[in-house]
Formats: structure tokens, sequence, C-alpha cells
């Protein structure tokens, strides 16, 4: 609808007709363009310190602002040391200091041996805790085992944490045939439906024993969406969230020794694509986070081809809402309803009840997504840290124009690492 949205002191202050025009500065947006509320990225790999060359938080809010996303949630790997005690937590807060042009806020970690750690991390602010089922692929964030979940899980659900897992299961991984290869198709023959489908029953099974809430993390297979469904029936704590490059690509036409397209659970195919839409649309999934996981183009090329080798993640943080606008329109679903998944309630899921939401009181944090601006996106024009990406050279029919952070209006030319500021649960 026509509307003016008025904002002072860095809160929405008021949401009025669209002639309720006031004084001093005004920013316009063209016919073609929709205001929607700031991007709430709950699920990005920002990786400082530690390995900072593969992305850092400078380059990595930059990117996040210039696509419209004005909240991010760091995970707790890849960076070293990893987000698995307080005084880790210190040392990523102190590497973010004055690099900030979007909010950022943590996810803590739990592996083995920080039972311990789980209760003061969440009174130190991290809004959950992430743990993986199956070899993470890096050595200092090793996954839990049953009885280890089990553990975890009973802490977290004492003080009503949220665990997010990675949900692959290491025992059907292991039985997978994973022989060198550059062919895609034998990739996903090495990740199949049922490493999700097995892990996602041990994690329900775990918020069953504990009560724990639990959330699973980019949810590849839609094989996995009437476990999923019946927990829901169930009354059990279970969120969802899937990703744009599971819901744009599709793995019969990825072409072979494509690292850019690798990342675990993989991409699958065009059917398994529509059910995720369709289980967004039935409520199912939900949420979409970009789980943007870069690397160097070193670690990307490892193997030369060989997707076993090569490292698995998709960089997608600047273009997500843009690429998942056009696949929508494409599928008669609403700018509104995509939004919902990708703001507000990626917002909910962490607490944020004054982020992803155009209302009276919220923090001012806008985007503005013009559906008559074409582009062509150009990896090395990202301000990503690597100019390596699967949406490299494809051309969309309309993208993020500007992005406001709390008031803050963001100039493309003029950009300032002051506007972000660290977040904390509570």
């Amino acid at each position: 609808m026509p509307a003016t949205v008025h904002l002072a002191h860095g809160t929405i202050a008021a949401i009025g007709a669209y002639q309720d025009a006031p004084d001093g500065v005004v920013l316009r947006a063209p016919d073609s363009a929709y205001v929607v509320p700031g991007i709430v990225d709950t699920h990005v790999h920002i990786n400082e310190p530690g390995r900072t060359t593969w992305e850092g938080f400078f380059s990595a809010t930059e990117a996040a602002a210039l696509g419209g996303a004005t909240t991010l949630i760091d995970m707790p790997l890849n960076s070293i040391p990893p987000t698995t005690t307080v005084e880790h937590l210190r040392v990523k807060q102190r590497a973010a200091a004055g690099q900030l042009m979007v909010d950022v806020g943590y996810w803590g970690g739990a592996v083995p041996g920080n039972v311990a750690d789980l209760e003061p991390l969440w009174e130190a602010g991290v809004f959950g805790f992430k743990c993986f089922l199956a070899d993470s692929g890096v050595e200092e964030f090793p996954p839990l085992d049953r009885e280890q979940f089990v553990t975890a899980l009973r802490e977290i659900a004492r003080f009503d944490g949220l665990m997010i897992v990675h949900a692959e299961d290491a025992a059907v991984l292991a039985e997978a045939p994973a022989q060198p290869t550059r062919s895609y198709r034998d990739f996903v023959l090495s990740r199949p439906d049922a490493a999700e489908t097995a892990a996602i029953t041990q994690v329900l099974d775990g918020a069953r024993e504990t009560g724990a809430r639990v959330h699973i993390l980019h949810l590849s297979s839609a094989r996995a969406l009437d476990l999923i469904a019946d927990a829901r029936a169930e009354g059990l704590p279970v969120t969802v969230e899937t990703c744009p490059h599971y819901l744009s690509f599709a793995a019969e036409t990825i072409p072979d020794a494509a690292p850019q397209f690798k990342c675990c659970p993989p991409i699958r195919d065009s059917g398994n694509r529509e059910a995720l839409w369709q289980a967004l649309r039935d409520g199912i999934i939900d949420c979409i986070v970009s789980d943007h996981s870069p690397a160097t183009a070193e670690e990307k090329g490892r193997g030369d081809g060989d997707l076993q080798q090569a490292w698995g993640g998709v960089s997608g943080l600047q273009v997500g809402f843009s690429v998942l606008a056009q696949e929508a329109r494409r599928r008669a679903i609403s700018l509104a309803s995509l939004s919902r998944w990708m703001s507000r309630n990626t917002a909910d899921l962490v607490g944020l009840d004054r982020k992803g939401r155009i209302e009276v009181g919220a923090d001012a944090d806008l985007a503005v997504y013009d559906s008559g601006a074409e582009f062509r996106i150009e990896a090395t024009r990202l301000a990503h840290r690597n100019p390596i990406s699967a949406y490299d050279g494809i051309r969309y029919g309309g993208r993020v124009t500007r992005s406001i952070v709390r008031g803050n209006a963001i100039d493309v030319d003029r950009v300032d690492h002051t506007y972000g500021k660290e977040l904390v649960r509570g």
C-alpha cells in the first residue's frame, strides 16, 4: 500500500498516508519499489578472527547492508577460536568493534566437553547454541555423539535456551559412496536424503526426551517434511529454516566441477526444490536464511574440481533477497510472504521483537526493493571478501537499492562501518 514511514531517533515513529510527508529529509522510492523490513539473517559465517581471509566483519556487514540485511547473527565457527566459551565470545566481540555496518549478534557453540560453558554463554548474551551431528569440516568444532547431544539438550532445556542443529547423520554419511569426483550428481549421492532424515529424527527424539527447543538448520531434503509436520502436530518445540540456494537451483542443472555450488547438505533436484517452496507456504518451514559460508579461492578450488575436496559453502549474503523475490514472483508468492520468512520470522526465532517488522516502536531497519531495477550479478563486484558465488552471471528482474539501519540510510558510495551495533539476547 502507498504509505509514509516516519523515522525518529532510530525507530519507526509513525506510519501514515502517502501524502503525509514530513518536513526535512525525505527518501522517496519509485512506484516500482517496495519498502520492506530489513532482512534478519540468522545464519551467517563471518569467520573473524582466525579465518578473516575467508570473510570478516567489515566485508560481511557491508555485503549485508548492500543486500537489504540489517541484522546478522554470526555462527560460532569457522572463526578461531570458535564461540564455545565466554572468553572466546569476548575475543570475537573485540574483533568486531568498529567494523559493523549492520547490527550483529552471536550464536554460541555446543561441542564435546563444554556443557558447563553453555549457561554462562547464554547469560553473556548469545542467542542459542549450534551443534553438529557429523563432521563440521573444521577440527576446532567437533560434532556431538548421541549421548553428548542429549546431555547438551537437557542442560539447554534447564535454562530455556535454543539448540540449532546441523542435521546430517554421521553413520549414514560414512556408509554413502564418497569417492573423489568432479560429478555433481555423485557428490549429491555422497550426502543422501537419509542423512538428513536420520539426523532430524534424532533431533526430534531429543526434543521429546528433554523438552528443549530445537531448530533445524538449512533444510535441504523435502523427505524430512513429513517428520517435521508430525512433530509439530505432536506439539514439539521445533522450528526449521531453508536457504536461497535450495530454493533457486536444481541439481540437474548444476555443472560438474563447479565448487561454488557445493554445500552440505547439498542442493537437490527441482522436484525437491518445489516441495520446499510448498512447505514454506504450508508453514512447515518457518524461515529463509543465507547460510553465507564463504572461503578463499584456494579452499574452494582445492582438488582442482574434485567436489569431495573443495570447501562446502555458498556465498549469497548480498543477493539472497533479490534472487528470491524473483523466484517467489515466478510462483505467485507475495513479497510480503517472502519478507515474513526472511525478516519477521527470523527475528522472532532469536527473540528480537524490535527487528524484522514495520511497526511503530520497532527499530528503523528497512530495505527498498525495486522490482523495476534489473541487474546482473557479478561476483567480482560484490562486497564479499572473495569473488566467488553460485549466482555469478545470472540476471534478475529487481533488486535491493537501499538499506536503512536504525534510521541511517546506507550510501553505497560512502560506506560507514559505524552504523552497526552489537546485539545481545535480552
